[in-house]
Formats: C-alpha cells, structure tokens, sequence
C-alpha cells in the first residue's frame, strides 16, 4: 500500500470520504498505487483498464480485502458503452489509462495517438455526460521536448520529440477546452519519471529503475543507452498519487491548467545505477552502455512552483528515500520468487 503522511491524509479525507470515482488504467502502476490511496480515504472506486499493459493480481487483493469499496471492469476507454458504464454516478475521473511508452510510440505511433488522444476525448465526453464535477488527467513531461532551459517551467513551448509526446499534449489541449466549452472542470499533471514499487521490470519498454533493478539482481550488468550523463527527475510514485489527491480535492476551479508533478532535482542516470548497486551489492557489474534511444530528451528537471501554488503540492518522499525503498521491495520480491520456484522443484 501507497503510505502517505498522516498529517497529508487527514487533510484529503474530508474531500475524499464516501466519494464515487473512477480511475481509468487504475490496474496500471500509478493507477494502482492511487487506487490504494482513494481506498484508505474511504472512497468508493471503480476502475476500468483493458489489462494490455498491466494485471489485475494487485486489484484482485484489494477487492478480497475491500469488496464493497472497489469494483473493477475489463474494458477499453475507446469503448463509449464501458466508458460510461464505469463513469457513471462519479464525481471524480483519475484518467491514467494510456499506452505509456516512447519506445513503443515510435514504434506504433497509430495505437499510441488513438488511446492517448481520442481516448481522452471519449473520457471527457463520458465524465462529463455523467455530471463528474472533475477530470484529473495524468500529462507528461515528455512534452517539453529536448529544450536546453532548465528547470522545465509551464509557460515554456511544448516540443514533443515523440507520438507519445505529442498525444499526451494533445490531451492536455483537450482538458483546457473542455474545461471552457463545457464546464467540467480539469487539472493536468505533467509527471517526472515516477518510480516506484510494482513498476513493471520484466518488458523491453520498462522503465530505467525497474529495468536496472531487473539486471543486478539476475547478476547481470544494466544497460544504459547513451553516456548515462542524462538527467531526470526521478519522481517517487508517491507524489503522484499526492498531487492527484491535491487536484481532486482543490476547493476552486482549475480550468484546464498544466503543473509539473516532480521532486524537483536532477539526477543522472549513472548515478541512479551506482546507487541501485550500492544497495543491492552488485557494484563489481557495471554498467553495458548502447546508443542513444531515439526520441529521448537529453536533461530534465521540473518546476514545480505551480503546483505548488494551485494545489499545496510538495513532494512527500524523496528521491534517495524512494529509492531505497522501491529497490529493497524488488529484491525481497526476487528473493521470494526464488524460494516458490526451490519449493516446487
């Protein structure tokens, strides 16, 4: 379970408790992790996911433990009839569903503009034939392409280096007119590189973190493409869920208007690698570096004064923190995935 301060808890419960919202992609990483925390908030939550990039095992607990909470649908936000069946009697949206890599943008920028773009759309158009009061809409810092000013800041020009970039902004630009053209309101949140426990590790698209994780503890030196002298703000999957929780109990209308949801630091992907086997022991496996990704940004850091004054956001865990507790989980998960597999053999 996602573990928010308790102080930060008491604060959104009033706004939260006894709610109907739905979380689209919500079997998802992030949806996972925000789903967990709507639940120890006292909402009641359903939420629709197609299951192409995630499992249902997390929510099947849950819905053991939390049966008159949760309710889950296996459909697609492209289906209008699953859409407005899972929107239905909310007064909340947490739309995360999306196919959410670049490497795979690129390689099917088709599929990826179709969810990503049109998806949202259809979310829109359901929330808002449902009378939900808010959309809370997951964006991308993929968004501010490969421009050298840092920290990345709002007002700057978008400049989507890849079909994935391009359809997360499209999304954006759909939240801000449907907030003036229609009146549901809407809030965008341009993520950083969130990490965290249960992020898939086992695709070719995962993510760096789980990706390195995944190598050292097979005894195998990660992959870094280009020098690693890249940088990220890598993000802890808890302040995610934190400013998803800000925006959807913000007392005023946010109108559409993007903020950048990160820890606010930078730091190099050779530095996430030395940490990660520091941590796991591994530090005699170093690193196999390959070219660089196309559509990769070079730097990235975010601004996260916006948030900040809209919404009270503030990171509650720390990168180092974060890191440190994601790694531990992956490597008890191996350990215990290792002693299944000694039981049965």
């Amino acid at each position: 379970m996602t573990r928010l301060p308790a102080q930060f808890v008491d604060r959104l419960r009033p706004g939260i408790r006894d709610q109907q919202v739905c979380v689209t992609g919500g079997a998802g990483f992030i949806g996972g992790h925000l789903v967990d925390a709507l639940i120890s908030l006292g909402a009641r939550v359903i939420v629709l996911d197609d299951l192409s990039n995630s499992t249902p095992s997390h929510l099947a607990d849950l819905m053991d433990l939390e049966p008159d909470k949760i309710r889950f649908m296996q459909g697609s936000i492209l289906d209008p009839s699953a859409l407005f069946q899972a929107v239905e009697g909310c007064s909340l949206v947490f739309h995360l569903a999306a196919v959410g890599s670049v490497p795979l943008s690129i390689e099917d920028p088709a599929r990826t503009w179709v969810v990503n773009a049109t998806g949202t759309m259809r979310v829109l158009q359901a929330a808002h034939r449902a009378g939900a009061k808010r959309v809370v809409y997951s964006a991308s810092s993929s968004a501010y392409g490969d421009a050298p000013a840092l920290p990345k800041v709002e007002t700057m020009a978008p400049e989507p280096m890849s079909p994935y970039a391009a359809a997360k902004l499209a999304g954006e630009s759909l939240c801000r007119s449907w907030a003036a053209c229609y009146g549901l309101d809407t809030a965008c949140l341009r993520y950083f590189n969130i990490f965290g426990p249960r992020q898939a590790a086992d695709s070719a698209y995962a993510a760096v973190i789980p990706a390195f994780v995944r190598k050292l503890l097979g005894n195998e030196p990660p992959t870094i493409f280009g020098d690693g002298e890249q940088t990220r703000d890598f993000t802890h999957v808890s302040n995610a869920v934190a400013a998803n929780l800000l925006a959807a109990t913000h007392a005023e209308p946010i109108g559409g208007r993007v903020m950048n949801i990160g820890a606010g630091r930078r730091t190099s992907v050779n530095e996430i690698a030395q940490r990660i086997s520091f941590i796991l022991g591994t530090t005699h496996l170093h690193p196999d570096h390959q070219p660089e990704r196309t559509g990769e940004v070079r730097d990235s850091v975010a601004d996260i004064g916006a948030a900040r004054s809209i919404i009270g956001y503030e990171p509650v865990t720390d990168m180092e923190t974060g890191l440190d507790s994601t790694v531990r989980w992956y490597s008890e998960q191996h350990a215990a995935s290792g002693d299944q597999k000694g039981q049965r053999s």
